[in-house]
């Protein structure tokens, strides 16, 4: 190589040229994020015979679901369908249940690694949105450079027909021109009553603590995480976003623990509101005080915030949801940091308790999580960034029931949840604002509007993370169960499109709503039969029952009154389409109601047996206010001949009727 050559080739990297990228991969499908919503719509698309390419940004397989967040947030299971529901069946057989929702990191990527082994998918990591190319209004190719060394000019090109955009930021949606939204919306423009800023008592500091350095002075500056300025009317929109955190996963097994050492950047001044709260409440004496401490199997945890200072790391986000790569990567280091050092703080500070010091020091990092990133979880919990602006706004009525979508492929059912948004001075003292917490809802559908954007903007290009919402529906949508149901709706939606050879705004909604109810699990699997006391076909319901609307599976489940007659019954008859093993299982919620027993037959059309269930033998994990209790394996003729019956008995004792499920033992 002549040295004319090098020095022509030297100043082009300096003017700032690169190699051109590669020739475009090509592939029918194009999925951004490897959260598990982006696993799951990539096994949907390949299971369906479309080609896949899955890019993940980061390092990471599963987002939060894999991230620390094992504490599953499902607000009613009957909201979780398809492969959504496979996967908490696959948890559940992993510890020897039929359905688990708590879980250690390391097992939730394990199972979502299974989906990508099985339909033969490999994700490339660590490759970030550069460009985005369109012709018209769909999207033609994107141009992915490397996330962890940006500048060496290496990048790939990839061009398909649908591309899905399954991460928690909607870079793909935002650099595709699409109409997003960050922050809170006012009250005032979708007629709600809980959006915007919202002064509450929830995750709240006590009255009386003082804002300032040197207490008395506010010429002294305000201590470490509270925000200059005042409180905007109740129901102001503004451009906050609501906190970040991290799940925490440590254990208490000495065998697999990592000493909390103290941080090289630890800076107790972060912490001296903290002291000043601990001062304030000298009641507080653990650790369930300061944090929400949830067991997860095996001596791990999943550890969120609580109260008015905690893991959340409130008003240090703002700029997080349309910042560059370099400034997320601060925004994320700082809290890993301020996390790190809120642990520490926790074990050694004098100021705490001594039984809580003694407590925390019980607790290390795990050796057995996250090994690829020191033993900390690698995904930041991004609860809200942007939100699309789409063809349909998913709002507070729709979660209310007040409103209800005709177009539904997916349900949610959580609270409408913000965390805090700020914290600020309100009358001489510090206050944290934007908590939210309204329920007492039950499942609602979400709409396949809310997950397409205007088909003006883009015609091929699906977004089921970073949908359609206002921030107050999107904080009861925006949960992990929810992401994966959305992701495979638009998955087979995006078949469709590719199919049909139309806009995915253009395809048929009724069919899609079929297809997903046909093949559940994208496999042609036989699908299991749900019948529910709701069902006025599947289910005949004899005698007196009280209907409750809140705490079962589905819309409700029913009480009995007992008449002293033992005349009170419910029967659940299935439409069995094909004859085979199937497992049966009932709905036992937890009740106020003075249910001590439940008693049951269960018939295979020729046979009747008799069960008990005592209230004693369901034990409810997690998120949850009842479950699944098996009643054994049965083999079913098809038609309407196999039942299973609640009855009173002679001793008119309430019981309680719900759901019954039947899932074929040989798909």
């Amino acid at each position: 190589m002549s040295i004319r050559f090098v020095c022509i080739f030297w100043l082009m990297a300096l003017a700032g040229f690169q190699c051109p990228a590669q020739t475009p991969r090509k592939v029918d499908i194009c999925i951004y994020g490897a959260t598990s919503a982006g696993v799951i719509a990539a096994y949907t698309a390949k299971k369906m015979g479309k080609s896949v390419m899955i890019i993940e940004p980061g390092h990471h397989l599963g987002g939060m679901t894999s991230g620390g967040l094992g504490y599953t947030d499902i607000g009613n299971k009957y909201a979780i369908t398809g492969l959504a529901r496979d996967f908490y069946r696959r948890i559940g057989k992993h510890y020897g249940k039929f359905e688990q929702w708590i879980f250690e990191p390391h097992v939730a990527k394990k199972y979502l690694q299974q989906y990508l082994d099985e339909a033969d998918i490999q994700v490339t990591y660590q490759y970030r949105i550069k460009t985005v190319k369109k012709l018209g209004n769909a999207i033609q190719s994107v141009v992915f450079e490397k996330s962890n060394d940006p500048v060496s000019g290496q990048s790939q090109s990839v061009s398909a027909s649908v591309f899905i955009d399954c991460t928690y930021e909607g870079d793909l949606m935002a650099k595709s021109g699409v109409s997003f939204a960050t922050g809170r919306e006012a009250n005032t423009d979708y007629n709600e009553t809980i959006n915007g800023v919202q002064l509450e008592t929830g995750h709240q500091l006590p009255d009386g603590i003082d804002p300032y350095k040197i207490p008395g002075k506010p010429e002294s500056g305000l201590l470490w995480g509270i925000a200059a300025g005042g409180l905007d009317k109740n129901g102001t929109g503004d451009k906050k976003l609501q906190a970040y955190n991290y799940r925490i996963c440590l254990t208490s097994d000495p065998e697999n623990k990592i000493e909390i050492s103290r941080p090289e950047n630890y800076d107790p001044s972060q912490f001296e509101l903290l002291r000043r709260l601990i001062k304030k409440q000298p009641q507080k004496q653990n650790l369930s005080d300061y944090f929400i401490w949830s067991l997860m199997p095996n001596k791990k945890t999943d550890i969120n915030n609580r109260g008015g200072f905690s893991t959340d790391m409130i008003g240090m986000n703002y700029n997080y949801a349309d910042a560059d790569y370099d400034t997320r990567e601060k925004i994320v280091k700082s809290h890993e940091s301020y996390t790190k050092s809120l642990l520490y703080f926790f074990g050694h500070d004098s100021i705490v308790p001594k039984q809580i010091r003694e407590q925390m020091l019980k607790w290390g990092y795990p050796r057995d999580e996250y090994v690829e990133s020191g033993n900390w979880s690698p995904q930041l919990y991004v609860r809200e960034a942007r939100r699309m602006v789409g063809a349909y706004v998913m709002t507070q009525a729709n979660c209310e029931g007040k409103v209800v979508v005709s177009d539904g492929v997916g349900m949610a059912a959580y609270t409408m949840d913000s965390h805090n948004c700020q914290r600020i001075v309100i009358n001489g003292m510090v206050k944290n604002e934007g908590n939210v917490e309204v329920g007492g809802f039950g499942p609602y559908p979400i709409a396949y509007k809310s997950l397409v954007p205007r088909q003006e903007q883009c015609s091929n290009l699906l977004v089921p993370v970073c949908l359609s919402a206002t921030h107050i529906a999107y904080g009861s949508i925006r949960m992990e169960p929810v992401f994966m149901v959305l992701a495979q709706s638009s998955a087979v939606a995006a078949v469709m499109a590719i199919d049909g050879k139309t806009a995915v705004q253009d395809i048929n909604v009724s069919q899609l709503q079929q297809n997903l109810k046909n093949n559940p699990l994208a496999n042609g699997a036989v699908s299991e039969i749900l019948a529910d006391n709701e069902d006025k076909i599947q289910t005949a319901i004899t005698g007196d029952w009280k209907i409750h609307k809140s705490g079962g599976y589905g819309p409700s489940f029913i009480t009995s009154r007992p008449n002293g007659q033992a005349g009170n019954s419910v029967r659940f008859t299935p439409a069995i389409a094909r004859a085979g093993v199937y497992k049966v299982y009932v709905y036992v919620p937890k009740t106020n109601e003075a249910v001590q027993k439940i008693a049951l037959k269960v018939s295979d059309g020729t046979t009747e047996k008799d069960l008990i269930i005592r209230q004693s033998d369901v034990v409810p994990e997690g998120q949850t206010s009842g479950d699944w209790f098996a009643l054994g394996a049965f083999d079913l003729p098809a038609g309407n001949k196999a039942y299973v019956k609640i009855h009173e008995t002679q001793d008119a004792q309430t019981v309680i009727a719900d759901a019954v499920l039947f899932v074929p033992d040989f798909r």
